[in-house]
C-alpha cells in the first residue's frame, strides 16, 4: 500500500472501527492543528458513514503553552461555560468522540506545575456531564495518534526530521495492523483472542494479583468482587461495538482501590502533561501511594500525585505480554497510547466504571465502596518486564500462574 492508501485506511478504521460512527449520530473531533489535513479525512469518512454533523475542535500545542506562560493562575482555574456546553450538548444529544494526538513529550516542560494542575481540574469538572455520559457506556470513543516533528525526533534523534516522522507513520501503522491485506479482518482476529483470554481471567474470578521481577517490582493488588476484564472491542448500551484505544494490546480491570501493598518500579518513561517523568518508583500501603521517587520528572510525579485525594490510588490494572507487535518493534514511543500497550501498566486515578458488573448504573459513593477509585486523572504507567510474573490468588487462596517470563501462560 501507497502512504496516501495507508492514510485513507487508517482514517476509514478510525471512523468505522474505532467509534463505529452509525446513521444520524454526531461525531467530534479533537484535532491538534498539525492534523488539520488528517482530520478533515475523518470528517469525510465520519460524513460517508451517515453522521449528522461532524464539529471539529482543533487545538496548537504552541499556542496553549504561550498562555501558560502569560495567563494568570486564576484563568485555568474555570472553564468558560460556553466550551463546556459545546462538549456537553453535543455528548446529551448523541454523539461518538474522536481524539486525536500529536503530542511532543516535553511539550510543557518547564510551564508553571500550579497552571497545569489547575487546568486539569477545571476542565474534569466543567465536562462532568460529558464523561458521566462516556462512563455510562453511552458514548462511543477512540483515540488515535499523528506524528508531529518533536515526537518523532525523540523517538528517532539520530536522522532528519522528514525521515524521522516517515519511520514514526511506519511504526502506527504497523501497530494498528495497516499493512497488506484486510485490516478489518486483522482486527476482527486481534479482537476474538482478547477476548479469549478476558473469558478466561474471568472464570477465575481472583480475588488479587502478584506481580514481581527483577527490576524490583514488589507487589499485590487486590480485586474487587465481580470484577470483569475487558479486552479489545467494547459494546455501548446502544448495541455498537467500537475499540477505544487504537492500537490496543490489553485486558483490563478495576483494581480495589484500598487494596494495593509493596512497591511497583517504571519500566519506560511517561509523558504527563508535557514533561517527562522516568526511573520513578511508587510504594503502597492500605491501597495508597504513600512514597515516592522519580530520577526525572519528580515535581511532575509530586504534581499527578497531590491532583485530589483518588490521585494515589488505582483506577486500573492491566494485562500486556511482552512479546506484543508494539515491543516487537524495538520502540520507546514516549507516548503512553502506544508504550501502555507494549506493557503491562497500572493507572492511578479515576476508575472505569464498567469493570465491576452493574458499575455504571452507580453513584460515585456506591462506586467507591465496592473498590471503584474517583478522581479527576486516570494516568497509565508501565511496570511490565521480559521476566514479569504475575500469580493469580482465587477466593480458596490457589495460586495461579498468569505471567511466566513476561508472558500469558495460556
Amino acid at each position: 500500500m501507497a502512504f496516501d492508501e495507508k492514510l485513507r485506511e487508517y482514517a476509514r478504521l478510525t471512523v468505522r472501527q474505532g467509534v463505529h460512527v452509525s446513521e444520524g449520530i454526531y461525531v467530534i473531533v479533537r484535532c491538534p492543528i498539525i492534523a488539520a489535513d488528517f482530520g478533515r479525512m475523518v470528517m469525510e469518512e465520519a460524513f460517508k458513514c451517515g453522521a449528522k454533523d461532524v464539529i471539529m475542535q482543533y487545538s496548537d500545542t504552541a499556542a496553549t503553552r504561550v498562555r501558560y506562560e502569560n495567563a494568570a493562575l486564576s484563568q485555568f482555574e474555570t472553564v468558560p461555560a460556553w466550551q463546556a456546553e459545546q462538549s456537553n450538548y453535543y455528548a446529551r444529544e448523541g454523539t461518538v468522540a474522536i481524539s486525536i494526538i500529536a503530542e511532543d513529550p516535553e511539550a510543557f516542560a518547564g510551564v508553571d506545575g500550579e497552571k497545569l494542575l489547575a487546568s486539569a481540574k477545571a476542565r474534569r469538572a466543567a465536562l462532568k456531564e460529558f464523561y458521566d455520559i462516556m462512563d455510562a457506556g453511552n458514548l462511543r470513543w477512540t483515540v488515535v495518534a499523528y506524528p508531529c516533528a518533536a515526537w518523532a525526533r525523540k523517538i528517532f534523534p539520530d536522522v532528519s526530521d522528514t525521515q524521522a516522522i516517515r519511520m514514526l507513520w511506519d511504526a502506527i501503522f504497523k501497530s494498528v495492523r495497516i499493512t497488506r491485506g484486510d485490516t478489518v479482518r486483522k482486527w476482527e482476529k486481534h479482537d476474538r483472542i482478547l477476548k479469549r483470554r478476558a473469558k478466561k481471567l474471568n472464570k477465575f474470578a481472583f480475588t488479587a494479583l502478584e506481580f514481581k521481577n527483577s527490576l524490583g517490582t514488589d507487589f499485590r493488588v487486590g480485586l474487587p468482587e465481580h470484577h470483569v476484564w475487558f479486552g479489545g472491542s467494547e459494546t455501548s448500551n446502544d448495541g455498537y461495538v467500537y475499540f477505544p484505544n487504537m492500537p490496543t494490546e490489553e485486558i483490563f480491570t478495576m483494581p480495589h482501590c484500598m487494596q494495593a501493598e509493596g512497591t511497583v518500579i517504571s519500566s519506560m518513561p511517561l509523558s504527563y502533561q508535557g514533561c517527562l517523568i522516568d526511573r520513578f518508583s511508587l510504594t503502597f500501603r492500605d491501597g495508597k501511594v504513600f512514597d515516592h521517587h522519580a530520577e526525572v520528572g519528580e515535581d511532575a510525579l509530586t504534581r499527578l500525585l497531590d491532583t485530589d485525594e483518588g490521585s494515589r490510588r488505582l483506577g486500573e490494572v492491566a494485562l500486556i505480554p511482552y512479546d506484543s507487535p508494539i515491543r516487537a518493534q524495538n520502540i520507546l514511543f514516549y507516548n503512553t497510547l502506544f508504550d501502555e500497550n507494549a506493557s503491562c501498566h497500572l493507572a492511578l486515578g479515576r476508575c472505569y466504571p464498567n469493570t465491576v458488573k452493574g458499575g455504571e448504573l452507580l453513584s460515585e459513593e456506591a462506586l467507591f465502596a465496592r473498590g471503584g477509585n474517583h478522581s479527576v486523572n486516570h494516568v497509565d504507567f508501565m511496570i511490565g518486564t521480559k521476566d514479569m510474573s504475575v500469580i493469580g490468588i482465587t477466593a480458596s487462596g490457589e495460586h495461579i500462574p498468569v505471567f511466566e517470563n513476561g508472558n500469558f501462560v495460556f
